[in-house]
């Protein structure tokens, strides 16, 4: 369990980007925001046996083929998870060396050690609380400059019948402890983003990082997470095409902030916190969106009302879209289009099971099928002003939140603030 004292919350004058970071002088990174610029979008356990069947009604749906739920590390996962859940175990098996061989594991823990097996059994036994990370990695960078811009919590319920995800908006004023590996003494607060930055050096790369990270988010919603996983948005692209492109609404005109059109065609340009007039447009409507276009419209924040909050809900879009297409028939019958599906989501990831085989995890999790993914959003998604004076603030609400997600009754929690419910247009 994560200590909540103060020690983990000492000051450090080095508890900022250095002068390169945050000029943005690394390099370049196609899909991703530069800081700053634009508006901001805004205990113990207990023995969380809460209800989850109440978050909304149930709808009567047409019978068809069942989908997982996941994440951006539940891409894959999921369709291994969809297998079992039909009876096809035999069938998911035979693509899990596949998945292994391709997933780099590894421990976050900051002495470097996994969680006694026996342990990590028991505790996949009620609720799973899984931690997941986007890196925002631009070309050229070495590990130790990469932050994390998409941070989301898959909380699954002791029941194992649903699913929730919960983002992060990356720019949450909050304390940041400290990782000695790293030689981070810690800082009061800072964009929570720059966790992941602060533990990844000294060479402590992606375990450092998400360990940090783990800790830091640990320490804000008193949640203790039973996996964490790490994608680089750039392999993530590699997974939608694989797919063949991903169906995605676009509810308004949304200019890029990284595209511009040159002959019709997208061309990346450097990203220089001002409008164009060539800049490229995603425009209103649904369509199959090739990779490159997908991940830019579900990274957009700039120009939009409701800032990093419709960012968060077009990223949680593009999973569920990720989710039906990959478990669609086009996919699941055709073995080699799996096979290289599952290959480059393993590619891309990098996790922490805590100890737990990694098909053992998998399987625990194949109850999931069929399953609502139910997506949340902090502050009700709008802007709250951080009591540390930058940044955005975290509300009473959204504590509440944390607090029904720790004690197992989300479901409880969501029919006394509907607000927090993303409304589902797929």
């Amino acid at each position: 369990m994560p200590s909540k004292t103060s020690d983990r919350r000492a000051r450090s004058s080095g508890g900022h980007y250095d002068d390169a970071y945050a000029a943005g002088s690394y390099g370049h990174d196609e899909y991703a925001d530069r800081p700053g610029g634009g508006r901001r979008g805004e205990g113990p356990k207990s023995s969380r046996s809460g209800s989850h069947n109440l978050s909304k009604p149930k709808k009567k749906k047409k019978k068809k083929a069942t989908s997982p739920v996941w994440s951006k590390i539940v891409t894959v996962v999921g369709v291994l998870i969809t297998l079992a859940g039909f009876g096809g175990v035999a069938a998911a098996q035979s693509f899990m060396g596949d998945l292994t061989s391709s997933i780099e594991q590894g421990s976050v823990n900051e002495d470097g050690t996994a969680v006694e097996e026996k342990d990590a059994r028991t505790a996949l036994k009620g609720p799973i609380d899984i931690l997941m990370l986007g890196l925002d990695t631009r070309a050229g960078w070495a590990e130790n400059t990469s932050r994390a811009d998409t941070i989301i919590i898959l909380h699954i319920p002791a029941s194992h019948d649903q699913a929730y995800l919960i983002s992060i908006p990356r720019d949450a004023e909050v304390p940041i402890p400290s990782w000695s590996k790293a030689g981070f003494n810690g800082t009061s607060h800072d964009k929570i983003n720059a966790a992941y930055y602060f533990g990844s050096q000294r060479k402590q790369g992606w375990q450092g990082g998400a360990g940090l990270m783990k800790k830091t988010v640990e320490q804000l919603t008193g949640l203790t997470f039973d996996g964490v996983t790490v994608i680089d948005f750039s392999g993530f692209r590699n997974v939608i095409a694989a797919m063949g492109g991903v169906h995605m609404c676009v509810e308004r005109d949304t200019w890029s902030s990284h595209y511009v059109k040159r002959d019709g065609k997208p061309q990346y340009l450097t990203w220089n916190g001002q409008y164009r007039s060539d800049a490229w447009v995603h425009k209103k409507g649904c369509r199959n969106m090739a990779a490159w276009e997908a991940l830019d419209f579900s990274r957009q924040r700039y120009g939009l009302p409701n800032s990093d909050y419709d960012r968060q809900k077009h990223q949680q879009q593009l999973l569920k879209s990720m989710a039906k297409k990959a478990t669609s028939a086009g996919i699941l019958a055709n073995p080699t289009k799996l096979s290289d599906l599952i290959k480059a989501a393993g590619a891309s990831l990098k996790m922490d099971t805590r100890g737990v085989p990694l098909d053992d995890f998998i399987f625990t999790m194949k109850a999931l099928a069929g399953s609502d993914l139910i997506a949340l959003k902090t502050n009700a998604g709008t802007y709250a002003k951080s009591e540390f004076g930058g940044g955005e603030g975290i509300t009473a609400g959204t504590k509440a939140m944390f607090d029904a997600a720790k004690d197992d009754r989300l479901g409880e929690f969501l029919m006394e603030n509907p607000e927090y419910l993303i409304p589902d247009k797929s």
